[in-house]
């Protein structure tokens, strides 16, 4: 089952736009987020829920979307995520952003695991731009945003394609909008003592 849920669970780049995401959905994320284990556990996360359309576009407005791909701007016109969840740090909680940095991974990877078990997808989003968000969002100084995290329903098709080792992980797109994903191969990745 876990399995299965994380190869559905692609960082999605193209939503339903007509599929609204609710406040009570996103709620649910963060109850899952929070049950996270914590780096000393600390629990200095505060989490901005944001599904009203014109809060979505003004932080829509905010972001950079897979840079690696250079030609295409993502989302598609019409194919925005309906909502998003900004993570903060609590700097009153824990000041040194470093000592928490693995925790943002952990609790956004939870939180897109449970979208993904609903039905829905999301992408986390490490390009933004941070002053914006906080003027958007009209953050107090000691809310930093960490991590934005786009949820929605997936109208894209991603594919998992196993490379060879020395291939490029280069994700990519075809000529039909199609998006690859390379992926090394087990074998390639577990490290064994000498024989």
């Amino acid at each position: 089952m876990l399995k299965d849920l994380l190869k559905k669970n692609r960082s999605y780049r193209g939503y339903n736009e007509e599929r609204r995401v609710t406040e009570e959905e996103l709620t649910d994320l963060v109850d899952c987020a929070r049950l996270c284990p914590s780096s000393i556990n600390g629990q200095p996360f505060r989490y901005y829920l944001a599904w009203k359309k014109e809060e979505v576009d003004r932080i829509q407005a905010q972001t950079k979307w897979a840079r690696a791909l250079k030609d295409l701007t993502l989302p598609h016109p019409g194919m925005c995520p309906t909502a998003f969840i900004v993570i903060c740090q609590d700097t009153r909680l824990g000041a040194n952003l470093n000592t928490y940095q693995k925790d943002v991974g952990i609790v956004a990877q939870t939180m897109l695991l449970s979208a993904t078990e609903k039905g829905l997808g999301g992408c986390m989003i490490g390009s933004f731009n941070a002053g914006g968000i906080k003027e958007e969002l009209k953050l107090p100084e000691y809310l930093v945003p960490m991590l934005v995290v786009a949820i929605g329903e997936p109208k894209e098709t991603i594919v998992l394609k196993e490379i060879e080792e020395g291939e490029s992980v280069a994700y990519y797109r075809d000529e039909n909008d199609v998006h690859y994903v390379p992926k090394r191969k087990l074998k390639d990745i577990i490290l064994k003592a000498e024989e």
